[in-house]
């Protein structure tokens, strides 16, 4: 309850900041003149909310077929949930999934060692292990319905809760 009050406020306060921050001048910063048209790349906006950095980061990591092994770019993302997470008493679930290709027994297994790479990795990055609970619902949670390529792909996770 207390997370998701937080989670609330964060982005309440990003939302103000953002309105904030809206300019009607219409020159740009070497003095040309800027449209209404032109897409503007706005910046990253960080807010501190009682001196806890408050970003959503993804909560979804994926795997190849029939791989438990993190990619580098799911290495990076662990890492910053690892650092949002040492400071944090609150369990945190890793559930992990399977594509519908193999048995159920063998996508539930598959789903656990998965949860557990996230798992071991975390606990490397220096978060406490008694805060993580691991479960497997192997193919039975598909994230996407149907039998592609890239519909199996979108199974093929753990999700951060």
């Amino acid at each position: 309850m207390l997370k998701s009050v937080k989670t609330g406020l964060g982005l309440a306060c990003v939302l103000a900041v953002m309105a904030g921050c809206s300019n009607t001048d219409t020159t740009g910063t070497s003095g040309e003149q800027v449209t209404g048209n032109e897409l503007v790349e706005e910046p990253t906006v960080v807010v501190d909310v009682e001196e806890e950095q408050v970003a959503i980061l993804e909560n979804v990591v994926y795997f190849d077929f029939d791989q438990s092994l993190l990619k580098p770019e799911t290495r990076e993302l662990l890492i910053l949930h690892a650092d949002r997470m040492r400071g944090s008493m609150g369990a945190v679930r890793l559930e992990g999934h399977a594509d519908e290709l193999g048995t159920r027994e063998y996508n539930l297994a598959l789903g656990e060692r998965r949860a557990n790479a996230v798992r071991d990795f975390l606990v490397l990055q220096g978060v406490d292990g008694a805060n993580l609970e691991v479960i497997s619902y192997g193919e039975e949670r598909p994230a996407e319905i149907g039998s592609s390529e890239a519909v199996r792909a979108m199974n093929r996770r753990v999700v951060i809760n």
